[in-house]
């Protein structure tokens, strides 16, 4: 608390609260949570703990410092999208022989269900995509696809939890966002390391959890985009603080602050804090210039498909998150309502719609990396937690697929991937992942390696022990994909 007679005001924290000063909510809530992290917490003599956004020493050389994560809740339909199958489509109609796990028994069928979609090969490597992905057909020289995925789980949350946070079924786990914050740091001092790009359609399945910090500090969660203008509240001061009044008044609290400071020397912790609400101010200014798409050209809108309904709420995102990485921000991921891949009745229609809605920004941030320079240190990655079976729910007509966890397909693209290729396989119906199997702690483990982490030594002490993103469960980086 500070008095003073010719000051009225009580604290710093009471002057940010009632002249706002245009900082954002987003940027105050990062900021304050920046402080709770700051009250370390008792650690063992494992090894040191560190609760910051500096940036960090890598356990060897990275090949990618940022990446965007395009996550596809659901299950998107392997056989239909990216994995063909001659023999599913040969024998569609008939009984399938195999031992099949449902999750809505109801409605099970043992009916082999053939694509109704054909495919085509497509670029230099000659991959073969599905009709339903014109636009990603145009990319497949850039990206490495990966049909061997296995989560082991049919259920969403089960599989989510599982490719997101390392151990299945298991809440209150930091996602694979907080981990890469916690052992890289940031890039940006004006920007939060860790963006999530929520859709207006409302939260995806798993909600929150999908960008939790977990039993980390939450300076390591996801700071929350707005799904609508503004993204962001608040970003413009109130007219009767614009110009030299607000500038004033950001000199007074920078005077405040420092004051408070030099009666409380050598306080690490308090001079963090006072860094931190200075950034704020500058916060104000990148966060704004960050999303105003108004400096982008004609030709890049109309490439992420903003000239056109159907696409231009993901296009905007997906040019969104590509001006946030072009800024430093570390880990940026989008996430769709709901579950729109989910397509248990209705495929024929339903699959279409969330191609068209997604296929055409997906493709042009790839591009758009690609042509800028950023693809080379950036990952992308497209993909659900799980894919769906080879039978049809319901009937053959009307009906859908169930959830699959056994195999399924993903995509990566840059920071080290090797372009142009597929990696694994799946049987002869796309039922289960036979060759080359990725699991979802091999996935991370990948990841953190193309980050120049090695998932063995990324740890955190939480309750007396170390804790680590893949959870200590057997699994290997996959380096046949490497570049």
């Amino acid at each position: 608390m500070i008095h003073q007679s010719n000051v009225g005001l009580s604290s710093r924290r009471q002057f940010l609260a009632e002249n706002a000063l245009g900082i954002g909510s987003v940027a105050l809530a990062w900021l304050l949570n920046q402080d709770q992290a700051l009250a370390v917490p008792p650690t063992l003599k494992l090894k040191p703990q560190t609760y910051d956004l500096m940036p960090k020493q890598t356990h060897h050389a990275p090949r990618a410092n940022a990446m965007i994560s395009l996550f596809m809740h659901g299950g998107p339909a392997h056989m239909d999208l990216f994995d063909p199958k001659p023999e599913l489509t040969k024998f569609s109609g008939t009984d399938y022989s195999g031992e099949v796990v449902f999750s809505f028994v109801n409605r099970a069928s043992k009916k082999l269900l053939g694509s109704p979609w054909t495919f085509a090969k497509h670029g230099d490597c000659g991959t073969e995509v599905s009709e339903l992905l014109p636009h990603t057909a145009g990319i497949v020289d850039d990206i490495c696809l990966i049909r061997s995925m296995h989560s082991g789980h049919n259920g969403h949350e089960v599989s989510i939890r599982y490719i997101n946070a390392g151990i299945p079924a298991v809440t209150g786990r930091p996602a694979l966002g907080s981990w890469l914050t916690y052992g890289l740091g940031s890039e940006s001092q004006d920007l939060p390391a860790y963006m999530v790009l929520s859709d207006p359609g409302g939260h995806p399945v798993d909600g929150v959890l999908n960008w939790s910090n977990g039993f980390m500090p939450p300076l390591f969660q996801g700071t929350v985009l707005r799904a609508q203008e503004p993204r962001i509240l608040n970003l413009d001061p109130p007219p009767h603080l614009k110009g030299s009044l607000q500038a004033q008044n950001l000199d007074l609290l920078r005077t405040l602050n420092r004051r408070h400071l030099e009666l409380h020397p050598g306080e690490a912790d308090l001079e963090a804090r006072i860094q931190s609400y200075e950034l704020a101010a500058r916060m104000q200014t990148a966060a704004k210039e960050a999303l105003d798409l108004s400096q982008e050209t004609a030709e890049t809108q109309k490439l992420y498909g903003l000239d056109h309904d159907e696409t231009k709420e993901y296009g905007t995102r997906c040019l969104i998150a590509r001006r946030l990485v072009e800024r430093g921000v570390r880990f940026v991921q989008l996430f769709l309502g709901g579950q729109p891949w989910d397509t248990h009745t209705d495929i024929r229609k339903g699959l279409p719609a969330i191609c068209r809605r997604t296929d055409q920004p997906a493709a042009a941030l790839v591009m758009d990396l690609k042509r800028r320079g950023l693809l080379d240190t950036t990952v992308v990655h497209w993909g659900g937690e799980i894919g769906r079976l080879p039978v049809t729910e319901g009937d053959q007509a009307t009906g859908g697929r169930d959830h699959n966890g056994q195999g399924f397909s993903t995509w990566l693209a840059g920071g080290g991937i090797k372009p142009g290729i597929t990696f694994g396989e799946t049987d002869e119906f796309g039922h289960r992942a036979v060759k080359d199997i990725v699991t979802g702690n091999d996935y991370q483990a990948t990841l953190l390696h193309l980050f120049g982490l090695d998932h063995q030594k990324l740890t955190y002490i939480h309750n007396g022990q170390e804790q680590t993103l893949t959870a200590k469960r057997e699994c290997r980086v996959v380096r046949e994909i490497f570049a």
